[in-house]
């Protein structure tokens, strides 16, 4: 594996590190201060909301696993799949406007989105760089 592969390999886990941090942050102020959320369903439970963040955190280890063991290619779309997740916190801005949020809520709601965006970009620009590495030519020996 050369170097720039490592650097890669180690920015994309710092990554998902990171998002996973804010992403775990937004649920767990979601859970404990649940009710205080704006118009949120009733049915909603803070065990459903840890369940939730679990299952979020599964599809991000599981591409993860995918990547640095199996398939880079297979590994890089489950990893999409765990970014634009990150985008369902945005989901509260559809059911009360900002202003009906505290501060706090607004902060672990746009941080967790803003990380899952950085995370998807990074992995947009890995898998084109994965395809232009595979469409160059190869020399051909000498012969």
């Amino acid at each position: 594996m050369t170097r720039n592969a490592r650097r890669q390999d180690s920015i994309l886990l710092l990554l998902m590190l990171v998002y996973g941090g804010a992403s775990l942050l937004h649920f767990m102020h979601n859970a404990i201060y649940l009710h205080d959320y704006p118009n949120l369903p009733v049915w909603l439970t803070t065990g459903g909301v840890v369940a939730a963040w679990l299952v979020i955190a599964s599809v991000g280890l599981l591409g993860y696993l995918l990547y640095s063991r199996v398939s880079r290619v297979a590994g890089l779309i489950a990893v999409t799949a765990y970014a634009v997740l990150g985008f369902g916190g945005l989901d509260h801005y559809t059911v009360a406007p900002v202003s009906a949020h505290t501060v706090a809520m607004n902060l672990t709601i746009l941080l967790e989105a803003a990380t899952a965006a950085v995370l998807l970009v990074f992995v947009a620009r890995s898998a084109c760089a994965m395809v232009a590495s595979q469409a160059k030519p190869r020399a051909k020996p000498p012969g």
